[in-house]
């Protein structure tokens, strides 16, 4: 399983948010994470957080693009985390090649359009939109309709299954039972298409390990779901703290 690195670029994320908003501590944050041994480094502007507010395109695109091409001219392998059109165009053209879009390209009618030019595209389960979308977790049938959901999403992208990764949205409108279950059942997707996972920091590992205010100390319990996600198969998995990750797959492969 590939460790991918959260670069948030945002002023109002859980745990990091302010942290590199200025671009030279932004470029040395991400090359510590290349050095601590992540496969590329996810960058995003908006917070998704539950509650989070959007913002513009135009803001998004200031806070990532100087980031992203001073990280391009170095050649470092990037994704960009947005659900708008012109943000992801505009990085694609900097030297972005993979897209991660939390509302699997329904947020903007016009980025299926972008993400066929994507090297990988990466879709997500999302029940509403993240300043409501812990409001209602019931599901009838979780695993069910998460995958009819993807599969869907798969179909109505155009792009071929071999450049689509697949992301139930841990956190994204469920519960912590819920994320635990769908980590317990994670094989259940690979039928779609590659799974990536992200679990770093989120609040159904605060409640789990009782850490219910400060997310930056999520990390020890976020390796557990980190290792549960290797276990079923993910084939990435999205972290802050990359190093934690990195050593902890490193044991587990040997143990393997």
């Amino acid at each position: 399983m590939k460790v991918v690195g959260i670069l948030n670029l945002t002023p109002d994320s859980c745990s990091d948010g302010g942290l590199y908003l200025d671009t030279q501590t932004a470029v040395a944050h991400a090359e510590q994470l290349l050095a601590d041994g992540a496969y590329r480094i996810d960058i995003g502007g908006e917070s998704t957080r539950p509650g989070a507010r959007p913002i513009s395109p135009d803001e998004e695109l200031r806070r990532v693009l100087p980031t992203i091409q001073a990280l391009a001219s170095q050649g470092v392998p990037m994704s960009i985390d947005t659900r708008n059109a012109s943000t992801a165009k505009a990085c694609l053209k900097a030297g972005v090649t993979w897209l991660n879009d939390v509302s699997a390209l329904t947020h903007d009618p016009h980025m299926a359009e972008v993400a066929k030019d994507f090297d990988r595209v990466i879709l997500m389960h999302m029940r509403g939109l993240p300043e409501n979308m812990q409001s209602d977790t019931h599901y009838a049938d979780i695993m069910g309709e998460i995958k009819a959901y993807l599969a869907g999403r798969i179909q109505a992208s155009g792009i071929p299954k071999e450049r689509l990764l697949v992301d139930p949205g841990l956190g994204f409108g469920k519960s912590t039972a819920q994320c635990v279950e769908i980590l317990r059942r994670l094989p259940e997707f690979q039928e779609l298409a590659p799974v990536y996972i992200g679990p770093s920091r989120k609040n159904f590992i605060g409640e789990i390990t009782g850490i219910q205010k400060y997310c930056a100390e999520r990390d020890y319990g976020t390796i557990g779901a980190v290792l549960m996600a290797a276990e079923n198969g993910a084939s990435f998995v999205r972290v802050h703290h990359v190093k934690a990750a990195v050593d902890a797959l490193k044991v587990f492969t040997a143990y393997r």
